[in-house]
């Protein structure tokens, strides 16, 4: 909802709050908590504001002397490499002079569709196959109905007709390619040879090459791309944002601009990330492994966007065999190779333009000679052991030994794994470095990357799925098992999800109707607990370990920020350091230490943010998205027999579409009604975001376009909504039966004072220049109210919030 104002605040404390109005006295405890003195920032604000909320507010504070203030004029410089500058050329390579304009996209005819006849027979192939995801059978059954009511032209005539009609599309055309892969080594001279050594592995691929460029010069990017590494400065304190933004484009561009053959060419990171994930369980765990990309100059905002900022690049081969052969020393090194090789074959396309620039056209419409280089890689830590060649137990990006990762070590390199090659076997290797010395990683076949640099932090398993979750409240648990008898604990327990699940209605809030009984948890469940946990456990757990958790998810909130300068790095700095002081309360059920790959992390993080920008742009929760719509929804869409073929081919269907939707509307073909064409030219309008919003998320980023606001209510009609008493009443209570006379509602819901609010708050909006001074505004002199109020249950709210973690425009939804 648009807002005038968003006051500062601190999730940690709200939550206190919360747990101060709802917790007054605690269950099990005979007398008061423990104090717990927890230093909080007031460097947080609330997505949304309650108007005329009646709850209690904390008294205001004076925010803490690590805070600056507020500079009434911000001065905001930005810094561009002074060779790799990403100027503008012609098609031949030939720079440009200064503001000259681009050249003219391809003429076409304003009515050219391509395979399609109309614009709306374009948007009803579009709604059919992408929004609707309608089966064969329901495509055939409705081109029976449109050919009864329109037998002279309908728009198709069967599922086939329609499927053809997508598949002529030109934009976007990427077709799939494939490869295959089996084991060439010894194999055993006696005895049954495993099936894995017999078996062939395909892997299919689309070029990442066309991919990259076709990123490059999708036109609804054009405001969110940097065509060379930049540094932001904001009253003269550096500023980090996106990846372009970070040193290690900066240190990139230094190295690749000592060939002077690439002075003025545009450096084109290469994003990746792979997962493994499962499309169905209970038909025999059926897994795919799909492999990302994108490239990074894209701002985060458009990486984390539903469009195709990060797009599937290939799906690799996954060996397995029978558990007699699983662990096998033959079978993981194969796998490694595997992996590895796979890579290092789908990149091929890109390599010459590692060390050559190729002319290609960007999303500005101008030319520039672009020089890739592989970038920073999204990966939980079993791909990040994977990739980097490391023994399980080890940190990808220093040499910390396994069972001491809270010493400070020197950082990995290639270079030192070469050396350690040449002097070490190995088993030494293995057991003193915890490197897997008969894997080379990838990388090692391309100029300027070293794969231990590429390793990204992970906020999404690092920090809330791991050191938060799997972690810190298990230790928890296993604390209060510990130091109570096994009744008290699970009352204790029994409290603490008690007071989880009576957490107030609140946008961002996830519900916990239960507490923590999950049987399966997803990373929106760990990251909704982490915003209720807090006062959950106060009273229950040593202030210790209370001071622990407020770090961490003070810590969280602090490196996912959209924007960080050099003040927040040092706040983050003594986060880290209070979280790991305060850490140590846990040793009474950690007596073997901290030695953990994810919570060790957190050491890295500084440094990683100030090479590759915030986490939030790289983080797996951007793969762990597109799994929906590359694997698990192509999947359904598939008949279950060799689904991978068919899964193949919707993918290519659906990039099809948005390649030539992004068209029409950099042509302005998608313009004003679809009922009828303007008759003269019109400014572009900003068409309806493409949106797929799922009930239970309460708030997340939503792609553009850039907006003040816009509310839909709840499909019950109404003629008044007041945010401010919808959490009084209960979902499940009829909404019919509360009064909808203005003072019998008032008495209704305990507001006595409702009446003179609503007439305020109608002044305020029919006066924003007074609404400063409401309060004393006589009662006689705002608008009177006397109309029927009717009760919406829910609205969704969608903002402009560019401070946030928001999509592409700077938008976020409640």
């Amino acid at each position: 909802m648009p807002r005038r104002a968003r006051q500062p605040f601190s999730t940690a404390r709200f939550l206190c709050d919360i747990s101060t109005l709802y917790f007054p006295t605690l269950l099990l405890s005979a007398g008061p908590p423990p104090t717990t003195n927890i230093k909080l920032l007031q460097s947080w604000s609330l997505s949304t504001t309650l108007c005329h909320s009646h709850l209690p507010s904390p008294p205001p504070e004076a925010p803490p002397a690590s805070v600056a203030e507020p500079i009434a004029h911000e001065r905001v410089r930005i810094e561009h490499h002074p060779v790799l500058d990403g100027t503008p050329c012609d098609a031949d390579g030939y720079d440009l002079p200064p503001g000259a304009a681009p050249p003219p996209l391809d003429e076409r005819a304003e009515d050219d569709w391509g395979s399609f006849d109309t614009r709306a027979q374009f948007e009803f192939a579009e709604f059919i196959f992408k929004r609707q995801e309608m089966s064969r059978d329901s495509i055939d059954q409705l081109a029976q109905f449109m050919a009864a009511l329109y037998k002279d032209d309908p728009y198709f005539n069967n599922h086939r007709h329609l499927y053809a009609m997508i598949d002529e599309i030109q934009q976007g055309d990427i077709p799939w390619q494939s490869f295959s892969v089996q084991y060439t080594g010894p194999r055993p001279k006696t005895g049954e040879t495993p099936s894995w050594m017999t078996q062939t592995y395909e892997v299919w691929f689309r070029s990442p090459l066309a991919i990259f460029e076709r990123q490059l010069a999708n036109p609804e990017f054009r405001d969110e791309l940097d065509w060379a590494p930049k540094r932001v400065f904001k009253n003269d304190k550096r500023q980090f944002t996106d990846l372009m933004s970070g040193n290690w484009a900066w240190r990139q561009a230094d190295i690749i601009a000592k060939d002077e053959k690439t002075h003025g060419a545009m450096f084109v990171p290469i994003v990746t990330g792979s997962d493994k994930t499962t499309a169905s369980i209970g038909t025999g765990n059926v897994d795919f492994w799909p492999m990302y990309g994108g490239v990074g100059n894209e701002h985060n905002s458009a990486r984390r966007s539903h469009r195709d900022g990060i797009a599937l690049l290939a799906f690799l081969a996954i060996p397995k065999t029978t558990q007699q052969y699983a662990n096998s020393n033959e079978f993981r090194k194969f796998r490694r190779q595997l992996f590895h090789s796979s890579i290092r074959r789908v990149f091929e396309s890109v390599r010459p333009h590692m060390t050559t620039p190729r002319v290609t056209r960007c999303a500005d419409r101008h030319f520039r000679r672009a020089i890739y280089g592989f970038g920073p890689d999204i990966a939980d830590y079993p791909e990040q052991v994977l990739l980097t060649g490391i023994v399980q137990g080890y940190c990808p990006i220093c040499l910390s030994p396994a069972d001491h990762l809270d010493h400070d070590s020197p950082l990995r390199s290639c270079e030192h794994t070469a050396a350690l090659l040449e002097t070490l076997t190995l088993k030494e290797m293995w057991d003193n470095y915890g490197v897997v010395g008969d894997i080379i990683p990838f990388t090692a076949d391309f100029p300027c990357a070293d794969i231990h640099e590429l390793i990204s932090v992970d906020l999404l398993h690092q920090i809330i799925k791991g050191t938060f979750k799997d972690h810190i409240v298990d230790w928890i648990e296993l604390y209060i098992k510990q130091v109570n008898e096994p009744a008290q604990a699970e009352r204790i327990l029994a409290d603490i999800d008690r007071r989880i699940a009576v957490a107030p209605p609140f946008p961002g809030l996830r519900r916990f109707p239960v507490g923590r009984g999950f049987k399966q948890w997803t990373g929106n469940d760990s990251k909704g607990l982490m915003k209720v946990y807090l006062p959950a456990i106060i009273g229950h757990v040593p202030s210790e370990m209370v001071q622990a958790v407020a770090a961490l998810i003070e810590f969280c909130y602090l490196v996912r920020r959209s924007v960080i300068d050099e003040d927040t790095l040092q706040i983050i700095d003594e986060t880290i350091r209070r979280y790991h002081h305060y850490c140590e309360a846990f040793r009474v059920v950690r007596p073997q230490g901290f030695s953990l790959p994810r919570q060790h992390a957190l050491k890295h993080y500084i440094a990683r943010i100030m090479d590759f920008g915030v986490p939030n742009g790289l983080c797996s929760s951007i793969t762990e998205s597109k799994h929906i719509r590359a694997v698990k929804r192509p999947y359904r869409r598939s008949n279950r027999n060799k689904p991978l073929g068919q899964m193949l081919l919707s993918n290519q269907r659906l990039d099809k579409l948005a390649a030539a939707r992004a068209d029409f509307t950099a042509r302005g073909m998608l313009s004003g009604s679809l009922f009828a064409s303007p008759l003269v030219p019109v400014e572009e309008e900003p068409q309806p975001v493409e949106t797929t919003i799922d009930d239970d998320v309460e708030e997340g980023d939503v792609p553009g376009p850039t907006c003040l606001g816009e509310v839909t209510l709840a499909k019950s009609c109404g003629t008044v909504f007041l945010l401010s008493f919808t959490t009084v009443f209960d979902k499940a209570f009829p909404v019919r039966k509360v009064p909808r006379d203005i003072h019998q509602l008032a008495r209704y819901v305990h507001q006595p004072r409702l009446h003179e609010l609503i007439r305020r708050f109608l002044f305020e909006q029919l006066n924003p220049e007074q609404a400063a001074t409401e309060d004393i505004i006589p009662l006689d002199d705002c608008p009177d109210f006397a109309e029927r109020v009717y009760i919406y249950t829910s609205a969704r709210a969608v903002f402009y919030a560019p401070s946030d973690i928001c999509g592409i425009g700077g938008m976020r939804h409640e």
